[in-house]
C-alpha cells in the first residue's frame, strides 16, 4: 500500500490515479543532471514569466513538492521525469544541484497517464496540448471518450470539443499554441473552409469569442443557402463521399449532367491519402 503521507506528496491527480496499487515507490534525492525529459510529456511550451517566478520561489524556499520520476532505460542511475519538469527547469535556473524525487516503477502507458493528469488538473496545458494528449491516449492506449471523461474528471462533451480542435488547419492550431487565438475563438472556426483567413480577421479586428461565433454562423448559413439549391441526390452522394474519405467534397453538377467534383485536403497527409485511393481504384 502507498504510504498516506507520500501519497499526499504526489498531488491530487497522481495519487488518485495510482490509488492503492502495489507500485514500488521510493523517495530520494538525485543529482539534477541525472534527470531527463519525459518522452511522453504533453506540455511543449513553458511560460517564461511563470518559470522565472518559480525559479525565484525555489531560490527562497527550495523545492517543496518532489519531482516524480521513473528509472530511465537509456542509462544506469538516470531517471525520466513523469511529473515536475517545470520544477526541474526552474531548479537548474536557480543553480540547485540536487532535487527531491519520488521514484515509481511504471510502464509507458501509466507514465503518459500521470503526465497528462498532472498537467490537466493544474491547467498547465494549452488547449492544443491537451487535445493532443487525449488523442494519444485514444490512439495508443485504447481510451474512448467515456474513459477519458472519468480519467480527467471532465464531461464527455468537453472531451469531444477539445478533440475537435485538432481538425483545424495547422496554421490555426499554431495560432492557438502561440496564444494569439483562444480555444474559444478556434472552436468557432471548425469546419469552415476559409478558417485561416477568418482567424486572421478575428485577430486583426480583436473580435470577442461571441463576435467570432456570430461571424462563423453567418458564413455557415451563407454556405448552406448555396448548397441547399443542389439536387438532393447530388447532396447525398457528396455526404457519402465525405464520410468515407474524411475530406470535404464538392460536386457541381450541370443541367446536362456534366460537371466538376473537387476534394479539399488540409495537409500533405490528406493529399497522399486521396492520391492512394485514386491509384488503387483506377
Amino acid at each position: 500500500m502507498i504510504d498516506s503521507k507520500l501519497k499526499k506528496g504526489l498531488g491530487r491527480g497522481l495519487s488518485s490515479l495510482l490509488g492503492d496499487s502495489e507500485n514500488k515507490i521510493e523517495k530520494n534525492m538525485a543529482d539534477i543532471k541525472d534527470l531527463v525529459r519525459n518522452k511522453f510529456q504533453p506540455r511543449k511550451l513553458f511560460s517564461k514569466e511563470s518559470l522565472e517566478e518559480l525559479t525565484n520561489s525555489i531560490k527562497e524556499q527550495g523545492i517543496i513538492q518532489p519531482i516524480v520520476v521513473r528509472p530511465d532505460k537509456s542509462g544506469e542511475g538516470k531517471y525520466e521525469i513523469i511529473a515536475g519538469e517545470r520544477r526541474w527547469l526552474a531548479a537548474q535556473n536557480a543553480g540547485i544541484h540536487e532535487v527531491p524525487i519520488i521514484i515509481l516503477e511504471i510502464d509507458d502507458g501509466k507514465s503518459l497517464e500521470l503526465a497528462i493528469v498532472e498537467n490537466v488538473q493544474r491547467q498547465d496545458l494549452t488547449a492544443i496540448e491537451e487535445a493532443d494528449s487525449y488523442q494519444k491516449l485514444i490512439n495508443d492506449f485504447n481510451y474512448n471518450h467515456e474513459k477519458l471523461s472519468k480519467f480527467v474528471g471532465k464531461s464527455r462533451s468537453y472531451i469531444a470539443n477539445s478533440l475537435r480542435l485538432l481538425q483545424l488547419p495547422k496554421e490555426v492550431i499554431t495560432m492557438v499554441q502561440e496564444g494569439v487565438l483562444s480555444a474559444g475563438h478556434a472552436r468557432s472556426l471548425i469546419n469552415l473552409n476559409n478558417s485561416v483567413e477568418i482567424a486572421k480577421k478575428i485577430i486583426q479586428k480583436k473580435l470577442s469569442v461571441r463576435q467570432a461565433e456570430i461571424l462563423a454562423r453567418q458564413l455557415r448559413d451563407k454556405k448552406f443557402k448555396l448548397v441547399s439549391k443542389k439536387d438532393a441526390n447530388v447532396l447525398d452522394l457528396q455526404k457519402e463521399l465525405e464520410a468515407k474519405m474524411g475530406l470535404n467534397v464538392t460536386i457541381n453538377n450541370k443541367k446536362n449532367n456534366s460537371g466538376i467534383i473537387s476534394f479539399e485536403y488540409k495537409d500533405l497527409e490528406q493529399l497522399d491519402k486521396l492520391v492512394n485511393i485514386i491509384k488503387k481504384n483506377y
